[in-house]
């Protein structure tokens, strides 16, 4: 037998096409793309039809839906189909009843979106009214008040403007104001401080002795656990932003200020609720300027009667914090006694964190405001506020759910209607203002 000669590489080349149009070159390859488009389903109906001699008839189409000026894209215009063959058909009545509740359906539907378009288009024009305002204040406050500080922060007008709540653009230059510098701290000692604790922070990563002396009565193993806590407790600040975690623009800045602060004050240290203070400043102010307002801001009476844990002032505190609540809210005071629920089991978040984790930023941001403007007066009379607001709702509530609510506040509280709550309260009894009971206030400890 012959055989036949092998074939060329150039004859190869133009069985190419022919075998990648054979069926069987699949199995040695990818398949080539589809060079013709797939027929379109009326062309293939028409070839069948041809080539068969058969009439495909389309199925039959309901005419009920086909005068709706309205079809909508839900479940709702099911009530409106015909039952299934198997089943009982619809009578007229039937029929009609649901043409009736479909309709009333449609309406409604309507109705509420009309509704929803209505609030946020007041949303928007109460949003651009507040931008308005902030913009004409913030004029006031840059060219008026700010340059004639002394002279003004204690005038009728400049009180009611700053009870509206501080520009955004001025609020830390206010604050800083206000919380004063009775500590003189500079710049300088802050970054003195910011060294010693860039050093501890060395030291402690590496081995040490157990016989480290102690430096100004707190010993190597409290400081560890301070800045352990600092660590831990900067990663729950303010979590869903994240610009406080780990990687985040603000990480650093906060260790930096609160270890800074632990070196400062040493007596105090890290205390949980210390990161929430210092984050708020950090946003407002430059990082030695949230320093020196956070040392003199946590040497306050009440705030350093709270982080030293001065039993016997924060018993004071919260005697003198009920007087006014008997007063301002007499029916949910009672409630609360029935239950024996304290006010320390829901004060001491509120006062630590100055609110700003309880609150939404903004809102919390706004307490900040008036609190500096009144002082610690001010966080109790916020307090009751809050409880005036949902008095309606904690009156229906036992211990647990009340002790819950009042821990995590719904997030849709606004501004409105709290700070009219919170204007309400009255605090004077007797007769006499909040220091003046605070002081007559004797607690047996």
């Amino acid at each position: 037998m012959e055989m036949s000669p092998p074939i060329s590489c150039s004859c190869f080349d133009e069985l190419k096409p022919a075998l990648h149009s054979a069926p069987g070159w699949k199995l040695f390859g990818k398949v080539p793309p589809r060079e013709n488009f797939p027929k379109d389903s009326k062309i293939i109906q028409q070839e069948y039809e041809a080539r068969t001699g058969r009439t495909c008839k389309p199925p039959p189409q309901s005419t009920r839906r086909k005068n709706f000026e309205f079809e909508p894209l839900s479940t709702t215009a099911l009530i409106l189909e015909d039952r299934p063959s198997n089943l009982p058909a619809k009578s007229t009545e039937e029929a009609l009843r649901h043409r009736q509740e479909y309709d009333e359906m449609v309406a409604e539907a309507k109705k509420r979106e009309i509704k929803e378009a209505h609030k946020r288009k007041r949303i928007m024009k109460e949003r651009f009214k507040q931008e308005e305002n902030i913009a004409s204040a913030m004029v006031i406050w840059i060219n008026e008040i700010l340059p004639n500080w002394e002279g003004m922060r204690t005038t009728r007008r400049v009180r009611e403007l700053w009870w509206q709540g501080l520009p955004p653009s001025v609020r830390g230059k206010v604050w800083s104001l206000a919380i004063g510098n009775e500590l003189n701290i500079t710049h300088e000692l802050y970054e003195i401080f910011l060294s010693r604790a860039k050093e501890r922070w060395r030291s402690f990563s590496e081995p040490h002795s157990e016989n480290d002396i102690e430096d100004a009565g707190v010993s190597v193993a409290d400081r560890e656990a301070s800045l352990e806590l600092i660590k831990l407790d900067i990663s729950r600040t303010f979590p869903s932003f994240y610009i406080f975690q780990k990687g985040g623009p603000y990480h650093d800045l906060l260790h930096s200020v609160l270890g800074a602060y632990t070196c400062y004050r040493p007596d105090v240290g890290y205390v949980q609720g210390m990161s929430f203070i210092a984050a708020v400043l950090i946003l407002n102010l430059e990082e030695a300027d949230a320093f020196i307002a956070f040392a003199n801001l946590l040497n306050k009476p009440c705030q350093l009667a709270f982080f030293r844990v001065d039993h016997s002032m924060m018993l004071k505190y919260f005697a003198t914090f009920e007087v006014f609540f008997e007063e301002n809210l007499p029916k949910l005071f009672l409630h609360f006694k029935s239950y024996s629920l304290t006010p320390d089991i829901y004060l001491i978040d509120w006062i630590f964190t100055l609110y700003s984790k309880s609150l939404p930023l903004d809102l919390a941001c706004r307490v900040w405001d008036v609190f500096c403007r009144d002082g610690e007066e001010f966080l109790f009379r916020t307090g009751l506020g809050i409880l005036r607001l949902y008095e309606d709702v904690l009156l229906q509530m036992d211990f647990i759910h009340i002790a819950q609510f009042l821990t995590k506040l719904p997030e849709d509280i606004t501004s409105e209607k709290l700070f009219s709550c919170i204007a309400a309260i009255q605090m004077q009894n007797s007769n006499k203002k909040w220091a003046q009971v605070s002081e007559n206030n004797v607690v047996k400890c």
